[in-house]
């Protein structure tokens, strides 16, 4: 009896060892009324704490869709179609890991979100940064059939 209960204890505890929590979410939402189409020069605003230069990812994304994007803190609010920002969630699991990327296309003259796409992958289901970037870029034109 006691040799049973011992197996069954490891066997709970490498079940418990052994099984993760995976979660994919990817999400977009573009404003009535906005034309991603009609959107040819953007400023991806550089996020404070950003060490993978992740805004640089965003800007080359969008470059491939045919936009001119530049990059940097300051934002020239005159000179363009939009301004985007973003938000990285970093999390450590053996290594560190983006595990969420909200990116934010704004109206430079009264910061109104025009467009919004998010990405958010646990450890399991973990995309490397360009990934998560292209999921969402992608996500946010899909949303608008383009």
């Amino acid at each position: 009896m006691k040799k049973a209960l011992l197996l069954l204890l490891q066997l709970g505890v490498v079940a418990s060892i052994t099984t993760g929590c995976a979660v994919n979410r990817a999400t977009a939402h573009v404003e009535p009324g906005t034309r991603l189409s009609e959107i040819k020069t953007v400023h991806v605003k550089k996020f404070a704490s950003d060490n993978a230069d992740t805004d640089r990812l965003i800007a080359d994304k969008l470059r491939s869709k045919g936009v001119n994007a530049t990059t940097g803190a300051d934002t020239p609010a005159n000179k363009v179609d939009a301004v985007v920002t973003y938000v990285e969630k970093w999390m450590w699991d053996i290594t560190m890991y983006m595990l969420e990327l909200t990116v934010v296309i704004r109206d430079p003259k009264d910061d109104y979100p025009l467009a919004t796409g998010n990405s958010y992958h646990t450890s399991l289901t973990r995309k490397s940064p360009k990934e998560m970037v292209d999921e969402v870029i992608d996500n946010i034109y899909k949303e608008q059939g383009q």
